[in-house]
């Protein structure tokens, strides 16, 4: 069995590099296209079910995939694969937490395995268990079943999440590969051993866009 996991399209806070966590931003413009031209350059494959994270931003996504390719009313919601909750500092810049070392979030981003989340926070541990419950619950019981091809739409963050709940990698290492807008990871899954085939796989070309954003 496949699992292919989908990185959503830009939105307006990504580009200005804010903390997006659980707030419900849309696609900008930048984003339909990076989804259009990721759908018309990755691998065709027959999804037999379509899982999407339930922020406006995912589910967009998820509609440029897989318009005329699968049924959209058969995308399946769970609040199990939303992206990485950052509390009150949602919407802060990060730039700005990246480079003062007494910001909440400077050791999340870099040195997440020192993160201590404040209130109303989410904390690696936290993410990777969700992680950990969508894919030992929902997703591996799949195989059994026959299903041969598993698509999730979701977040940077998140899919990482799945990586680390996989041990494929370590907390400490969590932002080590870059996660552009609408990158694809992808497993493969045999006998309930899963495989790590390809992380953060684009489509697009690099040149014209940076971190997502186009020139």
């Amino acid at each position: 069995m496949k699992l292919y996991l989908i990185r959503h399209g830009e939105t307006s806070w990504n580009r200005e590099g804010k903390f997006q966590g659980r707030v419900d931003v849309p696609l900008n413009d930048n984003g339909r296209d990076l989804a259009r031209i990721t759908r018309d350059n990755m691998p065709v494959v027959n999804y037999d079910r379509v899982y999407c994270s339930p922020l406006c931003r995912a589910i967009e996504t998820a509609h440029i995939l897989l318009e005329g390719r699968f049924p959209l009313s058969e995308i399946q919601l769970d609040d199990r694969i939303v992206e990485l909750d950052f509390g009150i500092y949602e919407g802060s810049s990060i730039s700005e937490a990246g480079k003062n070392p007494e910001h909440p979030l400077y050791n999340m981003l870099w040195h997440p395995e020192l993160y201590l989340p404040g209130d109303k926070a989410e904390s690696f541990a936290q993410l990777v268990e969700r992680a950990d419950d969508f894919l030992s619950n929902e997703i591996m019981p799949l195989e059994a079943m026959g299903v041969d091809n598993v698509l999730v739409v979701a977040h940077g963050a998140m899919i990482r999440a799945f990586v680390c709940a996989v041990g494929k990698k370590q907390i400490a290492d969590f932002w080590g590969a870059r996660y552009m807008n609408c990158c694809l990871t992808t497993f493969d899954i045999q006998h309930g051993e899963v495989t790590l085939l390809k992380e953060a796989e684009i489509f697009y070309d690099p040149a014209n866009y940076v971190a997502g954003w186009k020139k």
